[in-house]
């Protein structure tokens, strides 16, 4: 049994903080508005993820402090954009052998940093070394319903690594391991730009065999981008990489496929943002991958057409036929 803390109580921190109460570990699971913790805290059941009760082993709680001291692991599920600023809050409280296991998904807007770079700010070198970076194919939901799942958690410890791994895993929750921290996190965020383009495609009724084209192109465009920051080109055909990519496009719980399907079907921007209450990480994402792709100097023809559509709000139906009038080349090209 370990003494595990969640940060963040979106739907995700959610269902990882069932999980690992259902495994054994005791769980202080941080809210961060006092109100909401109060009300979480009496009702055990979040409006996040109806439907799904709180273990006894997790304890809520809005204080931070509280919540990190004396852990052993701590997994940070804030949106991608709060992450320097809760974490780095809750760093001063950290245990110098504590494991940090982020489960976020983005890219921060400015820095283009990926995870693992704002966590060399924000922590101790030593913790920051011992980092973990979960991601995969996963609903919220269905790990909450222990459904059997499958993903990846990246580190560059391998001794911190395999004990964040052994810890978290479970029969119905397979965590495989690797050393490619970059690949991991570049397919964890730029798969949610693609997966606003899949629902883009859906919603403007474009057809199955548009939505196949839109994932096999989008894993090529995301490899380039991973591969020309360092990573492996093999972890993109993984579980973070394609895995994640089939899921987000596909899968009708996905945030980020429901944000492009409402922009096909001709909704604005700015209504689509008022009506959600969790966060897309793909329409910030949107932004700084165009920004990355070309700072490192590969196309990304679809993350290119997503920007024009999300953040500049050109029409969706013309801009997507940009994709088809490229100039032709060969399949191994960009």
């Amino acid at each position: 049994m370990a003494d595990i803390a969640v940060i963040g109580a979106g739907s995700y921190g959610t269902c990882l903080a069932i999980l690992a109460a259902n495994a054994g570990h005791q769980v202080a699971f941080w809210c961060r508005d006092p109100a909401a913790a109060q009300v979480l805290s009496e009702t055990r059941t979040s409006s996040y993820l109806p439907g799904f009760a709180l273990p006894a082993g997790v304890i809520v709680t809005a204080d931070l402090a509280a919540a990190v001291t004396g852990k052993q692991l701590v997994l940070g599920v804030t949106p991608s954009h709060a992450i320097r600023s809760v974490l780095g809050r809750a760093a001063a409280y950290l245990d110098p052998d504590v494991i940090v296991v982020n489960a976020s998904k983005g890219l921060e807007e400015g820095t283009l940093q990926t995870i693992d770079h704002v966590y060399r700010d924000i922590f101790p070198a030593r913790i920051a070394a011992r980092a973990t970076y979960l991601s995969g194919p996963t609903f919220a939901a269905e790990i909450a319903a222990g459904m059997p799942a499958a993903i990846v958690l990246a580190g560059t410890d391998p001794v911190a690594t395999a004990q964040a791994q052994k810890t978290l895993s479970n029969e119905r929750f397979r965590i495989y391991s690797t050393d490619d921290v970059t690949g991991v996190l570049v397919g964890g965020a730029i798969k949610n730009v693609v997966a606003i383009a899949a629902g883009v495609s859906d919603g403007l009724g474009l057809g199955s065999n548009a939505r196949a084209a839109l994932i096999t192109r989008g894993l090529a465009e995301i490899t380039r981008v991973g591969v020309a920051m360092g990573a492996h080109a093999a972890t993109f055909a993984g579980l973070s990489g394609m895995g994640d990519l089939v899921l987000t496009c596909a899968g009708d719980a996905s945030r980020n496929r429901k944000v492009g399907l409402a922009l096909g079907r001709g909704q604005s921007m700015e209504d689509i943002l008022r009506d959600m209450r969790m966060v897309a990480e793909g329409v910030n994402t949107t932004k700084v991958a165009h920004e990355l792709a070309r700072k490192v100097g590969v196309p990304a023809p679809i993350t290119d057409v997503m920007y024009e559509i999300v953040h500049r709000g050109a029409p969706a139906r013309e801009t997507m036929t940009k994709l088809m009038q490229r100039a032709l080349r060969t399949e191994r090209d960009a």
